[in-house]
């Protein structure tokens, strides 16, 4: 392809782009292929030429669009918002144009540097502790990939923390026991068992009716482990669970994790970025007492998929667990203390360029579309709750302060799941599966960036025409 070829094709290409996603309302929301349909599309072997890319393009319609679930589709109310926007795409095309291996601050000072500030910049737009700033004495921030990979980077830095800075990891860790609630994130088992912790380690800490954690079972948990020889080191706050959006007392779990020697990660990765606007910055209280905090863009910002926040007031712990330094990887810049290597604060070394795309979108978008994105959600939900509460055939079984309701059918479990499954094979809407506390739930989560209310309304009239059937 021919720079020429390229500029051509490009340009067909972003006119795709922006067809699709004006136009994602004509698709059912999910999609409707079975497994194995879409290889069975594809030639077995690799072409032997290249092809017109013309042929890839008619493809990329006739075989790659049956097997998407429309995440940018206003009907979409399933899982958890993965919202994009116009600014992050160009800014993840211009990444891509680019290049660049940001693993350390010579390979690209500037993928470096524009990641430190944006960091800062979210700091300061989600209202978040000063101690989480780039200029702090002990903290900073670095992209991730997914708030697993933070939850993984947490608990390796408060196992380094907690062993006394053991550089070779040959300290006894299999006495240490990390804690957090039935309702926190899948991601927190598989990072204790990466991290050698292992899954037995882990103490599920009871909650209340509102699904969120006890302090006070907390610490007698805590106190059992200590009288029991064990050493507890992690402790898990979720500001927005993803199954029900429950909200743990930060500030009361994070005074026991004080007194008892525990790294506290808050987990916000769902809900986070609703604290740009400023009515719903409860969202942050009681990260004074956080060691570590994550939150997404790429869920409810229009920033499109990778781009976590991964905070930490204690970089030295976060490096000493995960800085690795070759030779060939040394570099003054990064010896004399001026400059980031953000491969030490992640578990791959090789990094994108992610912070192109949040620079994109805060400065061609700006927050304020954002706010404007999350109080439409926001108020979609309540708006939504107070019609499912006027039919006495549902019962909504969560608090809702923000944007997900869960809501389920008073004839039980059953009648809930059939409804789930009969309301998502319509193509019309498309909702997650829950269970708490036993209880099979419908989730409805309002995030994607052109929901307006006749998505709403339409959703919900498709769940009360189910139901009746």
């Amino acid at each position: 392809m021919t720079p020429d070829d390229f500029r051509l094709h490009g340009h067909t290409l972003i006119d795709w782009i922006a067809d699709y996603l004006e136009g994602v309302e004509q698709y059912p929301v999910a999609s409707q292929v079975q497994p194995g349909d879409i290889r069975a599309s594809l030639p077995e072997h690799p072409p032997t030429a290249a092809e017109p890319f013309a042929n890839v393009l008619a493809d990329l319609d006739r075989v790659v669009m049956p097997g998407i679930t429309h995440w940018q589709h206003p009907s979409f109310m399933a899982y958890f918002p993965g919202n994009s926007s116009y600014p992050a795409i160009l800014g993840e095309l211009a990444a891509a144009g680019l290049g660049v291996q940001g693993m350390s601050w010579v390979t690209s000072p500037a993928c470096t540097e524009v990641e430190t500030l944006m960091m800062d910049w979210m700091q300061e737009l989600l209202g978040l502790p000063e101690r989480f700033r780039s200029t702090s004495a002990t903290g900073g921030g670095v992209i991730h990939g997914s708030a697993s990979e933070a939850t993984l980077a947490s608990i390796l830095a408060a196992r380094w923390r907690v062993t006394g800075g053991d550089i070779n990891h040959t300290g006894d860790t299999t006495r240490l026991v990390a804690y957090s609630t039935s309702q926190a994130h899948s991601g927190i088992e598989k990072g204790l068992r990466i991290a050698g912790i292992g899954t037995e380690h882990l103490r599920i800490v009871p909650h209340d009716a509102s699904f969120a954690m006890l302090p006070a079972e907390l610490e007698r948990l805590v106190e059992a482990d200590v009288a029991a020889g064990l050493t507890p080191f992690w402790v898990c706050c979720t500001r927005g669970t993803t199954s029900t959006m429950a909200f743990d007392p930060v500030a009361a779990v994070g005074a026991i994790a004080q007194r008892h020697g525990l790294w506290l990660h808050v987990d916000a990765a769902m809900s986070g970025i609703g604290a740009l606007a400023p009515e719903f910055r409860w969202i942050n209280d009681g990260l004074e007492f956080a060691d570590s905090y994550c939150t997404n863009p790429h869920k409810w910002m229009g920033v499109n998929f990778d781009c976590d926040l991964f905070y930490t007031a204690d970089r030295t712990a976060l490096l000493g667990a995960l800085s690795i330094l070759p030779e060939y990887l040394r570099s003054a810049a990064a010896e004399s203390g001026k400059a980031i290597d953000y491969r030490d604060w992640q578990i791959p070394l090789g990094r994108r360029f992610r912070a192109l795309k949040l620079w994109f979108t805060i400065r061609a978008g700006g927050a304020d579309d954002a706010i404007a994105m999350i109080r439409r959600h926001v108020a979609l939900t309540q708006q939504l709750a107070d019609w499912v509460a006027t039919d006495d055939r549902f019962q909504i079984v969560a608090p809702h302060p923000l944007n997900l309701l869960c809501v389920r059918l008073k004839a039980g479990d059953s009648a809930t799941d059939a409804l789930i499954e009969r309301a998502n094979a319509t193509g019309r809407a498309l909702f997650t599966r829950t269970v708490i506390d036993g209880a099979v739930a419908c989730r409805v989560s309002i995030g994607a960036r052109t929901t307006d209310e006749r998505h709403v309304r339409a959703a919900w009239e498709l769940l009360k025409e189910l139901a009746a059937g």
